[in-house]
C-alpha cells in the first residue's frame, strides 16, 4: 500500500523544500517595484505560456481585486492573454510575438512586465522581455531552477529550487499570493 502512494510524500517534500529555498532577496525586491509602480500608477503587465498564463490571470485578478488599500492608487495589473488579439498576433505576426506587440501598444516606460515560463527558453517571452526593456519598462522573471535564457534578460529574476514544472507552477502562485497580502491591508491581519 506504501508504495502506491510515496508520490504524495515525495511531491509534498520537495514542494516543502522549494517553499524554503526560495529567493527571497529577489522575491522582496519584487515587492518592493509593485510597491513603487502602484505609487507612480504604472502598468504591470504580466505574462506566461499554457499553465503559466492560467497562472498569470489568476494573479492579476488577486492583485487587481485584493490589493487595495485607503489612500493609495490601486495597483493597475493587465495580463495580456485576450484570447481575440493574442490569436491575431499569432496567425498574422508570428506566435513568438503575441506579447512583444501588446507590450508596443500598451506599455510606456516605467511600467513593469513579470513573465512567468517554467523553463525560461519561451521565445514569446524573451521577445516580450526584449521589447520592454528597449521600452524602458522594468523586467522581473519567475522560472524554474535554471531559469532558462530568461535568467540572463530580465532585470530581475525569481526561480524556484525545482526543475518540475507542475512544482515550478506552485511556487509562480505561491509568490502571487504573497504579494496580495503584501500589497494589501491583509498585512497586518493576516500576520498576526
Amino acid at each position: 500500500m506504501e508504495s502506491k502512494t510515496e508520490y504524495l510524500g515525495c511531491y509534498l517534500r520537495n514542494l516543502e523544500i522549494a517553499i524554503e529555498h526560495f529567493e527571497s532577496a529577489e522575491f522582496l525586491k519584487t515587492v518592493g517595484i509593485l510597491k513603487e509602480a502602484r505609487l507612480a500608477r504604472k502598468n504591470v503587465f504580466i505574462i506566461g505560456n499554457g499553465g503559466s498564463a492560467s497562472s498569470a490571470s489568476h494573479i492579476a485578478n488577486d492583485w487587481i481585486k485584493n490589493t487595495r488599500q485607503k489612500g493609495k492608487p490601486d495597483l493597475k495589473v493587465l495580463p495580456l492573454n485576450d484570447i481575440a488579439l493574442f490569436s491575431a498576433y499569432a496567425n498574422d505576426e508570428g506566435y513568438e510575438t503575441v506579447y512583444a506587440e501588446q507590450i508596443r501598444s500598451f506599455g510606456e516606460e516605467g511600467d513593469v512586465l513579470i513573465t512567468m515560463s517554467t523553463s525560461g527558453n519561451s521565445p514569446n517571452i524573451i521577445k516580450a522581455i526584449q521589447v520592454a526593456k528597449e521600452m524602458g519598462i522594468k523586467t522581473i522573471g519567475w522560472t524554474g531552477k535554471t531559469g532558462g535564457k530568461m535568467r540572463n534578460e530580465v532585470d530581475l529574476c525569481l526561480g524556484t529550487t525545482t526543475d518540475y514544472c507542475g512544482m515550478i507552477e506552485d511556487m509562480h502562485l505561491i509568490f502571487g499570493h504573497i504579494i496580495t497580502v503584501a500589497l494589501s491591508d491583509e498585512t497586518n491581519t493576516f500576520c498576526k
